[in-house]
């Protein structure tokens, strides 16, 4: 008789070494990706068996039943001690599937992150909208929980999250923290915002825009005197923007790109690169602080313009995606390689690693 799949063991196990997910798919041996790379698992093809007994071990009693009709399920996991999970089951082939992210419980600081310093003047705004954008997998959600807990720590706050699932677990320290998930603590994004506003809320944590409606709710909130931050599956700032703006009828794009304009504090995009020297990846960033120019250039529809200012200057502390990843290969972080592999617009980059395009040194300093 085979051996039960520990599952437990296993993914102390990927802690140990540094994985970020774990794949475990009936008929297939265990997968964990790594510095961005997946890697298969010298184990036995796990059993639709295995993976029953893993859902019925791991999913939480409130989802149970929803466990064995849905065809799709997010929820969180802890191993005591260890760590937290994401963990979405899903079906391929009419076969049961999971796929587990690891949520550490310890949270970093942006500077232990390698982040930007420029992005913790947004912990310290009192209103308006901040966006934090990547491809899946990028560190949103590491990001993210990093600037809540800097204002935790700096400002006597009440901050409410909405997620689905709750991820990161946070401790009040200077703040009060009120954390909510989707199906547990309240029907829906749209709705745990709407509430949120009855609650005495500084900032709001909306874990992910999804839908019109609950871009609507983010926009009144951060109208009416509150900071909202949001996570957004969108590359720069710019397909930011237009993301949410398509989100409406063409008859209310314009009242929207007028809202975003009042709105809008700044954006952080992001992608995570492999480093030169060993392990690990780090965060390359574009960063983007709506100033008064590029409100008017949103409320314009002259987007194509917030690039080209962006990319002129230093000022506001705003990056694009190129100038992180220029300056991460002259500080010798990452390769020349790994930089272009990255990039959105390589020609630009080949130019600043000829050193043709100097822009971010001297043009456009001085302007808003």
């Amino acid at each position: 008789m085979a051996e039960q799949f520990d599952i437990n063991n296993f993914l102390a196990k990927t802690i140990s070494i540094g994985a970020s997910d774990v794949h475990l798919r009936s008929g297939e041996r265990p997968i964990i990706r790594k510095d961005g790379k997946i890697m298969k698992i010298d184990l036995p093809k796990l059993s639709e068996e295995d993976l029953t007994n893993i859902v019925s071990l791991i999913v939480p009693k409130t989802a149970k039943t929803r466990a064995n009709s849905a065809y799709d399920l997010d929820f969180s996991y802890e191993i005591k001690g260890l760590s937290r999970f994401r963990v979405n089951l899903s079906r391929q082939l009419g076969r049961s599937a999971l796929v587990f992210r690891n949520v550490p419980y310890v949270i970093k600081s942006p500077e232990e992150l390698n982040l930007p310093v420029s992005i913790e003047q947004f912990a310290s705004l009192n209103n308006g909208l901040v966006l934090i954008t990547g491809p899946t997998g990028s560190g949103k959600s590491t990001t993210l929980a990093s600037l809540i807990d800097f204002i935790n720590i700096n400002y006597p706050k009440h901050i409410i999250t909405i997620e689905d699932p709750i991820e990161f677990i946070f401790t009040g320290k200077k703040s009060i923290i009120s954390q909510r998930q989707v199906e547990i603590d309240t029907p829906s994004f749209p709705d745990g915002v709407k509430y949120a506003l009855r609650q005495d809320p500084d900032v709001i944590l909306i874990g992910e825009i999804r839908d019109r409606e609950t871009i609507e709710c983010a926009l009144k909130a951060s109208e009416t005197g509150h900071l909202v931050f949001a996570t957004l599956h969108t590359n720069d700032a710019v397909q930011t923007i237009n993301r949410i703006v398509n989100m409406f009828e063409p008859q209310d794009r314009q009242y929207i790109r007028g809202q975003l304009a009042s709105t809008l504090r700044g954006t952080i995009s992001q992608k995570l690169v492999n480093v030169k020297q060993g392990e690990g990846r780090r965060p390359a960033c574009e960063i983007l602080v709506a100033t008064p120019t590029i409100k008017d250039f949103i409320e314009k529809d002259e987007l194509e313009q917030v690039y080209s200012l962006v990319s002129k200057g230093s000022f506001n502390d705003m990056l694009t995606m190129n100038m992180s990843l220029h300056k991460m290969v002259l500080d010798e972080i990452i390769t020349q390689e790994e930089a272009l592999e990255k990039s959105d617009n390589k020609n630009e980059l080949k130019q600043l690693l000829r050193g043709v395009f100097h822009g971010t040194k001297t043009e456009g300093k001085g302007h808003e």
